[in-house]
């Protein structure tokens, strides 16, 4: 029998009168006689920091860069100690301002040391730190502040005239901003006169220091923070998330990470650059500091990771798929320079050494000598020490995923989960090449199971067994913040319903196959609605109609448009275009116009950038001349949709590569 990843602590049921089936459910191996205990020292995230400052006062915690004659420096680092003297002053001076606890403090900006010292002044405080983002599309930082009551808001210099912006209607209701570094004359002016008071960063720590206040610690049920997320439409959704959900999370990690030989060190160190906004940073970071380690923040241009990470040479990498695909690019594109003997040799490596991981050896047994000749330099483009890569956010396809197995060095791990699970709700676990392509097996503080979906044809109960992820734990959220109604309708019998389609394999370890809405994520981890999309796009004069596709392995969308056949017309008379309609959909030009159009009609509705359709397929015959391809309600099949183009659209993306290039 194959190794098991997971143990099934109870038997699924078939649905009776109209309910629908239910799986088995999954539990990790640790917690097969019941969930481990948890640990009295850690029962909020204040605590956890509280700990580690008593524990390593004098490690380094944060570490950043500054422009020296316009140059990126080299880490600057503040220690476990000197972060914790900031933090009590900055909690002190929010009291000094009149905050109580229980109050909302928005936290707006791009990870830094000043944004893990107000969200500890937040743990310090009882107060409920509220990230505020505006990837969520223009409205959303006007919305939050409105919906999650904010009094105060820690903000970075360049996001500050975002907040001050007439259209922010809600910064009005604040009582205080405070700068990470200082704001410029007219800022503050603009504050006062709203009748908010503005501090720069230090003369805000210097005010909590006159004025040192009592701690007002939170307890273990306290709501921790509301972390906004994207829905299909509308507004985002608020996520409560508490202070026992967050240390149980922390918790299960530092369980799982001691069943394996490489322990995790206070010598590791975190390259920090997903958004502190989402969870999956904000979990790490929790953890890291849990554990006495070091977090360096990138110095905000994404495009220039490479030089932190030189720089700061971390051993822990996390990143979006979109990310690790540039890496593997960049070491694709290396090769091509090489001579093809070397280019021969490499390949040759990578195949011997493959072989061995396969045949069960751990990486950094599999093959010392390739390692040596040919992945060292691999791992050095990636600073030299990265000991883990995790890949969360959307899928990384296996070939990817491969390639960094073999020739980053290191583990690399793919974990599910999302806001509503506090970060975890699967993890992979390292040299276990049966994992390559899934999600791993359920985490350590998680019942997890699958339900049937019966419009979609997924069934628990067949082989293999397929259906909607079900959650339940005690790293759950409590809820949507003011909404009950959405609360009530994704959380049914203390089962949390993800939404995303799962296929459990015999081994205990779980693949992601589908999404129950048509909600997908482009591989950079960002949301699209597709219907919504359509909608949008839909309203174009010179498209009848439009299926919108996009892909979680790509970063860009695609369509098939159906052209307004009178418009079309117009525009090939105006163009001396003279060909029959169907001749005329074949034009390259009147594919550029229609994909002009398109772009306009995004730039007039505030589409985000990832939201813009980058090429199309014209299609001459409508959706409904072809059979199958709609639904009798006239709801388009998206299944049938790619079979019919699945060709057209991968020869799309095909030249959108070679243009880019």
């Amino acid at each position: 029998m194959d190794k098991q990843f997971a143990v099934k602590v109870e038997n699924g049921k078939k649905g009776v009168n109209g309910e629908p089936s239910v799986g088995p459910i999954y539990r990790n191996l640790l917690a097969k006689d019941g969930f481990p205990p948890l640990d009295p020292d850690l029962k909020t995230t204040w605590d956890v920091f509280r700990n580690s400052v008593e524990k390593f006062p004098e490690n380094k915690m944060l570490g950043w860069r500054e422009l020296v004659d316009g140059k990126w420096g080299p880490y600057l680092w503040k220690t476990y100690k000197t972060v914790y003297d900031e933090v009590l002053n900055a909690a002190s001076a929010l009291r000094a301002s009149g905050i109580e606890p229980g109050c909302k403090v928005g936290i707006y900006g791009a990870n830094c040391p000043q944004w893990i010292v107000a969200m500890e002044a937040c743990n310090a405080q009882s107060y409920i730190s509220v990230p505020l983002y505006d990837t969520l599309g223009p409205g959303a930082v006007n919305f939050i502040l409105d919906h999650a009551e904010v009094d105060a808001v820690f903000v970075q210099d360049k996001k500050v005239k975002e907040l001050l912006n007439p259209e922010c209607i809600h910064t009005q209701r604040l009582k205080l901003i405070v700068c990470f570094t200082s704001m410029k004359e007219e800022e503050k002016n603009k504050a006062d006169s709203m009748g908010i008071k503005s501090y720069a960063w230090n003369e805000f720590l210097h005010m909590g220091s006159k004025y040192p206040s009592e701690l007002q610690t939170p307890e273990p049920s306290a709501v921790c923070t509301i972390m906004y997320t994207s829905g299909t439409s509308g507004d985002p959704k608020g996520v409560i998330l508490t202070h026992e959900s967050a240390t149980i999370n922390i918790r299960g990690v530092d369980l799982f990470m001691e069943q394996f030989e490489d322990k995790m060190t206070v010598d590791d160190v975190y390259l920090s650059f997903l958004p502190l906004a989402h969870i999956l940073d904000r979990m790490i970071e929790e953890y890291f500091i849990r554990k006495g380690a070091s977090v360096g923040f990138f110095h905000g241009d994404i495009n220039a990771l490479r030089d932190d990470m030189m720089e700061l040479k971390p051993t822990f990498l996390a990143g979006v798929p979109r990310v690790l695909e540039r890496i593997h690019e960049g070491v694709l594109k290396g090769l091509e320079e090489v001579n093809p003997r070397r280019r021969k040799i490499f390949s040759i490596l990578y195949n011997y050494k493959l072989r061995w991981m396969k045949a069960g050896y751990k990486q950094k047994y599999a093959s010392p000598l390739a390692d040596l000749l040919a992945f060292r330099k691999v791992k050095n483009r990636l600073g030299g020490r990265i000991r883990l890569i995790v890949s969360g956010g959307a899928p990384l396809s296996s070939e990817v995923e491969e390639f960094l197995r073999v020739t980053s060095c290191a583990f690399v791990l793919q974990g599910y989960g999302m806001t509503e699970t506090c970060g975890l709700a699967t993890l992979g676990f390292p040299d276990e090449m049966c994992m390559l392509g899934t999600v791993g097996s359920p985490f350590v503080y998680t019942d997890f199971r699958l339900e049937e979906v019966p419009e979609m044809g997924y069934d628990p109960l067949s082989d293999p067994p397929r259906g909607e992820i079900c959650l339940r734990g005690k790293t759950t959220f409590s809820g949507y913040y003011k909404n009950p109604e959405l609360t009530n309708e994704v959380i049914k019998d203390g089962w949390f319903h993800t939404g995303d389609i799962g296929e459990m394999q015999p081994n205990g370890v779980l693949v992601i196959i589908d999404r129950k809405k048509h909600l997908i994520k482009l591989s950079q981890g960002e949301y699209i609605a597709l219907e919504y999309l359509e909608k949008v796009y839909g309203i174009t004069p010179t498209v009848e109609d439009i299926w919108v596709y996009g892909d979680s392995f790509k970063s860009s969308l695609v369509a098939v448009v159906v052209p307004s056949k009178e418009h079309c017309e117009k525009w090939a008379h105006q163009n001396g275009l003279k060909m029959s309609y169907s001749e005329l959909c074949g034009q390259p030009q009147l594919r550029e116009y229609i994909l002009s159009e398109l772009k306009s009609t995004a730039e007039r509705n505030k589409l985000r950038g990832f939201e813009f359709i980058k090429g199309i397929i014209v299609e001459p015959r409508t959706f409904e001349d072809e059979k199958d391809l709609l639904t009798a309600t006239m709801k388009k099949r998206r299944d049938k949709l790619i079979n019919r183009y699945k060709a057209g659209i991968d020869n799309v993306y095909r030249n959108l590569i070679v243009t880019k290039r």
